[in-house]
């Protein structure tokens, strides 16, 4: 039965210091709910709390309606998975996956069915007389998750898993953790700092900056519809365009900005005349042949990146800030030259000078 999570009012002070500023999350039954943000930001600090490795100062947190401010970790039905894999090099895998039930004296038919069901979901079988030091990086990962597996929790965390890991395995191990929580429908919440692997893995994501939640929401939501400048940079990759801009004329069907050293027409109001705001764009929003979009700005070509089935343009507008275009397919663009990037005109953003969306 899965499980859910609620954070009402939560503090966190490291003496006079304040890092968790009254947070308020629910985290529904069965959800897969992911806390990304820049480092420091607060969100390992955030998983220790729920894990019950760091005390709360201040409010509640519950686990199905029970609160567990003073429940010891040991107590509170949870499993962590750590960045480092923290296995012990002298067992092999299945000793490793036992260690935790053998101390809770759990009986060993019950021991050998639980390690050998989580090698079965894990596909770890062919390595359980291993030693830790004659697996690779992912498959010592998978020992990890396997170790909290056999525990059965109720809550799975997971602090950075995949930053060990190269590239390539990463992906893979995304994939797999995805299929694991597809597989068992635990209540699974995930820690990192790579929004690609916020938007790829998640039911909801918490958006973290400075030990304040900034938006929650399904990934397609905050992508789509960013609550502020730092959600809109921070979700996406490559990340969005900002153009400092000024509203020329505004009435209630439309406005006109400048910006990039071109007038933009919006089909809505912004406010009054003459305000400072940031426009945004994200590069795949973008396009370089006319037809494609209402003008954005004529700009000057810096470098071509040739991706293969995208071609990345890094330019410069006519007043000097840079912009980023994603064009799919391959293009032939010289260096220096100069282009007029398009953008569509039901795909871009505006930001007051507070930083929130307009």
């Amino acid at each position: 039965m899965s499980t859910s999570v609620v954070l009402d009012n939560v503090l966190k002070r490291y003496g006079d210091v304040e890092v968790i500023h009254g947070i308020d999350l629910a985290i529904d039954p069965g959800e897969f709910t992911v806390f990304v943000g820049p480092s420091g930001c607060g969100k390992s600090t955030l998983l220790r709390m729920i894990a019950g490795l760091e005390p709360i100062t201040g409010g509640d947190m519950l686990i199905d309606g029970v609160r567990m401010n003073e429940v010891p970790a040991a107590k509170r039905g949870i499993a962590m998975v750590f960045q480092s894999y923290a296995l012990y090099p002298h067992m092999n895998v299945y000793q490793n996956l036992a260690f935790g039930l053998e101390t809770a004296r759990v009986p060993k038919a019950e021991i050998r069915e639980r390690v050998n069901r989580a090698a079965e979901i894990l596909r770890i079988e062919p390595l359980l007389k291993r030693k830790p030091r004659q697996l690779s990086g992912g498959q010592r990962q998978r020992v990890a998750i396997g170790r909290a597996i056999v525990r059965e929790p109720k809550i799975f965390l997971f602090d950075e898993p995949l930053s060990n890991l190269d590239a390539e395995l990463r992906v893979q191990m995304r994939v797999e953790i995805a299929k694991l929580h597809n597989d068992l429908g635990n209540t699974m919440i995930y820690v990192t700092h790579d929004q690609v692997e916020a938007m790829t893995m998640a039911d909801k994501i918490v958006v973290l900056q400075a030990g304040i939640v900034e938006q929650v929401g399904a990934p397609l939501d905050l992508y789509n519809k960013p609550r502020n400048k730092f959600v809109a940079g921070f979700i996406g990759s490559p990340k969005m365009n900002f153009l400092a801009a000024t509203v020329e004329a505004t009435d209630g069907t439309g406005a006109r900005l400048r910006a990039g050293g071109s007038d933009i027409a919006l089909p809505r109001p912004l406010g009054t005349n003459g305000g400072s705001v940031t426009f945004g764009v994200r590069p795949e929003h973008i396009g370089i042949t006319e037809g494609s979009g209402v003008p954005l700005a004529s700009v000057k070509v810096d470098l071509v990146e040739q991706l293969g089935g995208q071609t990345m343009v890094y330019a410069t507008t006519a007043d000097g800030q840079p912009l980023t275009i994603a064009v799919d397919g391959q293009r032939q663009l010289g260096l220096g030259s100069s282009l007029t990037a398009y953008v569509d005109p039901a795909r871009y953003h505006v930001f007051a000078e507070d930083g929130r969306a307009i």
